[in-house]
């Protein structure tokens, strides 16, 4: 079975808040990122399936933080995009792009 090779809006926007964060991206504040900046009350655990999906793909990578006694001993898992995903996200946006381009024409046009 071949892989899909376009990004759902939501993928587009985890891995944004991922590239915003940088070293610190993991579910709370990618949530939190969504909530306030793209206006989506997700759970938790829709994210995490989200970036488990996404690295499934190669489009982002994980790794565990070391330990810390705020977290009563437990690490985080943290995210970071990777080179195919950010291409991936570069393809997303050239594709709306072109889209919008494409609709502002026929509005100015006149077509409904």
């Amino acid at each position: 079975m071949r892989q899909r090779e376009y990004l759902t809006d939501f993928e587009q926007l985890v891995m944004l808040a991922v590239l915003q964060m940088g070293e610190d991206a993991y579910g709370a504040p990618i949530r939190r990122a969504l909530e306030e900046q793209a206006d989506r009350a997700v759970s938790i655990a829709t994210i995490y399936v989200s970036l488990g999906r996404l690295e499934e793909r190669d489009l982002v990578r994980s790794w565990f933080a070391a330990p810390t006694k705020v977290r009563g001993g437990r690490s985080k898992r943290l995210y970071a995009v990777t080179e195919p995903g950010l291409a991936a996200l570069e393809r997303s946006r050239a594709h709306l792009e072109q889209m919008w381009e494409q609709a502002r024409a026929a509005m100015s046009r006149g077509t409904p």
